[in-house]
């Protein structure tokens, strides 16, 4: 009897979570071919990941990318020619494309190679070319970018002319997927090209033709369907705390929406499926202590980043603390 009351009272106890953090780069004062861990970051932005398994990492104000192997050797791809980057996206064919925001474009490296050149974007800021050629096209402030699961097209943040743009990777054409260029909040179920946006600061897509939008000013998530049509997910007073300058985000397999909450330094998970959003690492408050690989318990920065690696992590780039976190079990 004493056995069975101990079973029925365990069986109440909430399920440990399998969560577990822990730095995989960063920390350290080393330059690029040291080991990730000895190295030291200049405010990373953005991580992604290429078909074999290596890894770079863009920096804000290093302006640097810097490629780690699967052995974990480190090296210097690109400096100088960028101007504060803040983001990346690789195809499986090895494009490497750049949010290169204050040049106003998108730049490409081309991993066989490694040579920088421009791929959308004249350089000069303003806002001209849908319909036309990516490498004729006029941003102001690439952002973000992202690519579809399929990889068919490249989405930009064009975050000063309050747009989301797209590129298809086939044709190279420019057009525009959300935003009219005016500040404001979209009517649900408008067409969202034709409407307004507060500040498109990063965009995500996932597999069933969704586009997300994340606005750092309108602490807002929106999604345009696959109609062109927009509306509405999280806006302010909606839950607690609010998103508070969220920077960036990205989708997971099962099409979960990740949310960098950088002035809550939190990470956060929204649920499309329930409208449920709830947190995955940060104590809300600024620090940089890892407690016992308990993601609930460590502290973050600011974080800028969010990234889905190819074996279902999620990686966070935890700007402020200049270090790269590696998120199982969530």
């Amino acid at each position: 009897m004493i056995r069975r009351a101990v079973l029925i009272a365990l069986a109440w106890l909430p399920a440990l979570s399998a969560a577990h953090i822990e730095l995989v780069a960063g920390g350290g004062d080393a330059q690029p071919g040291a080991r990730p861990l000895a190295l030291r970051l200049v405010e990373p932005f953005g991580v992604d990941y290429d078909a074999s398994g290596n890894w770079y990492i863009i920096e804000f104000a290093g302006n640097r990318l810097i490629q780690v192997t699967p052995r974990g050797e480190t090296s210097l791809l690109a400096s100088a020619e960028l101007r504060e980057p803040h983001g990346i996206a690789i195809t499986r064919d090895g494009r490497l494309f750049i949010a290169d925001t204050h040049n106003n474009r998108v730049g490409l490296i081309t991993l066989r190679s490694h040579a920088l050149t421009s791929f959308a974007g004249t350089g000069a800021a303003g806002y001209a070319g849908d319909g036309g050629a990516a490498n004729a096209a006029a941003f102001k402030g690439v952002f973000a970018i992202a690519l579809d699961p399929a990889q068919r097209n490249l989405y930009i943040a064009d975050l000063s002319n309050r747009r989301i743009r797209r590129i298809d990777l086939a044709t190279n054409l420019v057009s525009t997927v959300a935003g009219n260029g005016e500040k404001g909040v979209p009517a649900d179920g408008s067409m969202a090209a034709e409407s307004p946006l507060t500040d498109p600061r990063a965009v995500a897509a996932d597999a069933r033709g969704n586009v997300y939008v994340l606005e750092r000013g309108g602490n807002a998530l929106r999604r345009v369907d696959p109609n062109g049509r927009i509306r509405t997910l999280i806006a302010p007073g909606q839950f607690t705390p609010n998103l508070n300058g969220p920077k960036h985000l990205c989708t997971d397999r099962q099409g979960r929406v990740i949310i960098a909450d950088a002035e809550n330094n939190l990470v956060r998970l929204y649920d499309p499926a329930n409208g449920s959003l709830r947190t995955l690492a940060g104590t809300g408050k600024p620090g940089i202590t890892v407690v016992n690989g308990d993601p609930l318990r460590t502290e973050l920065n600011r974080p800028h980043g969010v990234t889905i690696a190819p074996d279902g992590a999620l990686i966070i780039t935890d700007s402020y603390n200049h270090r790269i976190l590696r998120l199982t079990g969530y």
